[in-house]
């Protein structure tokens, strides 16, 4: 029988950040793919199932490509044309393009690679404890731990000068934390392109040991390194700071998962990872008719895949609702799957577990400083769930 969602559902349940919406989770168990008909009228699809979602990561016929993005499952747009992605974004393209722009990255970001980073993740971490515990015994655990130690790491990466770290970061939050508004979003993104095109000139001029001064010496031109710099942030930036925050509000809420997390922080990290799945949703355009959970998919059907809903699927995850950081089912979609599949994925797997163990190591009294109810939700329409702050204590 076929199912069918009257509007894509965003609200979470009181006192349950970290779930999915419920009107999702409901329409998983009908069926993993459910008929959709997007504010503009357009006629597509949303599917939630682990099988299905994981199935059109890994097939060709369905598209990245930005032009096709037509339809907004929450918002009209009205008849507007999209433009395809600029030079260097890759995330919204398909191959060969894609392929052009992620293989000169794929060495610089592999497990040694990233492992090898640790020690600076230690380091990073330590300072920043060390700063929250001198200013305590409160903090806003998402401006004094979750943004900076993602940030410096990206930064320092990306090569960009210490003294501009704090200007940028500002002006990134700015397009990316989902309740800017119109003028100051442009404004915002406008500074970042026009500092990231400076960047790129000055690493051409004179390089340093980064990984954007590495790509100068290739084909690339300015204008695709520089949007390849702007990929690389916001993959790296606010998907591991929302981790960071909300998967510490996750872990204190549920106290005794602690111990898991000492004994097992790898295998904690990628239980968090699913649990929250922080990044919600992605979309796909069919590129011919495909046949999908027994539904015909047209030629140039928007599809809406729900990551947070496959990752609580009870069909690939026993008991899934429940946070374990000692279960030993993987292959969770935090990180996409296929040609996208997260680039940056093993340095935030680096980040989280030493900043988690760091953090309960540094405070094993730490605990929110508010009701879990008044900690206040990033809009649903930012593209990455998470806190706007955390209020934390770590008095007895």
């Amino acid at each position: 029988m076929e199912h069918t969602l009257a509007a894509m559902p965003t609200e979470r349940r009181p006192g349950c950040p970290f779930d999915p919406p419920k009107e999702l989770v409901e329409a998983r168990a009908q069926s993993p793919i459910s008929r959709f008909t997007f504010p503009d009228g357009h006629q597509g699809w949303v599917v939630t199932g682990y099988d299905l979602v994981r199935s059109v990561l890994a097939d060709p016929r369905f598209s990245s490509r930005k032009e096709l993005m037509k339809h907004h499952p929450l918002v009209d747009f009205g008849d507007i044309e999209v433009p395809p992605a600029p030079p260097g974004e890759f995330l919204l393209m398909d191959d060969p393009q894609h392929a052009r722009y992620r293989k000169p990255l794929v060495g610089r970001f592999t497990v040694r690679r990233m492992r090898l980073l640790t020690e600076r993740v230690e380091q990073v971490t330590a300072e920043h404890l060390d700063a929250m515990e001198q200013a305590g015994p409160t903090a806003d655990l998402v401006t004094a731990f979750a943004k900076p130690i993602p940030a410096v790491m990206i930064c320092e990466l990306l090569g960009v000068p210490y003294e501009d770290r704090d200007r940028f970061q500002e002006n990134v939050d700015k397009f990316m934390n989902g309740e800017t508004g119109e003028e100051e979003l442009i404004a915002a993104y406008t500074a970042v392109q026009q500092y990231l095109a400076e960047l790129v000139a000055a690493k051409r001029a004179h390089p340093t040991d980064d990984v954007l001064s590495e790509l100068t010496d290739s084909d690339l031109t300015d204008e695709e390194l520089r949007g390849m710099a702007l990929i690389l942030l916001a993959a790296g930036l606010d998907t591991t700071t929302n981790m960071l925050a909300l998967g510490t509000f996750a872990l204190l809420q549920n106290p005794d998962q602690l111990a898991a997390l000492r004994a097992e922080p790898e295998r904690a990290v990628e239980e968090l990872l699913r649990y929250l799945s922080v990044a919600k949703t992605f979309q796909r355009t069919a590129l011919e008719d495909v046949e999908l959970g027994g539904h015909t998919i047209k030629a140039g059907t928007a599809v809406v895949l729900s990551y947070h809903t496959a990752n609580r699927d009870p069909d690939r995850f026993t008991n899934p609702h429940a946070l374990d950081l000692g279960r030993q089912e993987g292959g969770h979609l935090a990180f996409g799957h296929g040609i996208h599949q997260c680039l940056g994925q093993q340095l935030a797997r680096v980040e989280m577990r030493v900043a988690f163990t760091a953090l309960f190591e540094r405070f094993p009294t730490l605990r929110l400083a508010v009701p879990a109810e008044e900690v206040g939700l990033r809009p649903e329409t930012a593209d990455i769930h998470g806190v706007k702050s955390l209020p934390v204590t770590w008095l007895d």
